[in-house]
């Protein structure tokens, strides 16, 4: 996404989900531009997500307790797709509350992603679907990962190289038909 995409009310048109671009909001002192100048691009955040090896995944547990560990995933159609056992903690987490958090590895570009996991099985996703999740696997990290999946909807990304200069989030909402 470059300032060329964003239309007049500051929305974007290269994503499939509707998108607005903007600054995080904190605390003044934290020195966030107030103008647009200097805000990252959507291909910065789909670059470092897609060529990224290793995420942090954070859910909440059933008590309330943040729960973090790092998986492999992968970037496609505009969505972080992952993976991992039943009887894993942050498995039995998302079936408890499908609210979750990716972070890449990198404290220097940040990409934060929050979402709402949806999981993908054989018997309920559409098989192509699953095909494309496993290939992309695949192509990354040498193993078919086969289901679940947990496909990560954004609904908020945050992202910054040069903080707080280039500060920048996006808010997502369903595109409407």
């Amino acid at each position: 996404m470059t300032d060329r995409d964003e239309r007049s009310d500051g929305r974007n048109d290269s994503l499939d989900l509707d998108a607005r671009r903007d600054r995080p909001e904190t605390e003044e002192s934290y020195g966030i531009p107030a103008t647009k100048e200097g805000l990252l691009s959507w291909e910065f955040v789909v670059s470092r997500l897609a060529d990224d090896r290793t995420y942090w995944l954070s859910t909440t547990r059933p008590d309330g307790r943040p729960h973090a560990r790092p998986v492999w995933g992968v970037w496609l159609d505009d969505r972080f797709h992952c993976g991992g056992g039943e009887r894993t903690r942050w498995v039995r987490n998302l079936a408890a509350n499908a609210a979750v958090t990716v972070h890449r590895e990198s404290g220097e570009e940040v990409v934060v992603v929050e979402g709402t996991a949806e999981r993908l099985n054989d018997d309920t996703a559409d098989p192509e679907r699953i095909e494309r999740i496993d290939a992309a696997y695949d192509e990354k990290y040498g193993i078919r990962h086969g289901t679940p999946f947990f496909a990560v909807e954004p609904e908020t990304v945050l992202a910054w190289s040069d903080y707080p200069a280039d500060a920048t989030r996006w808010t997502f909402e369903e595109s409407e038909p």
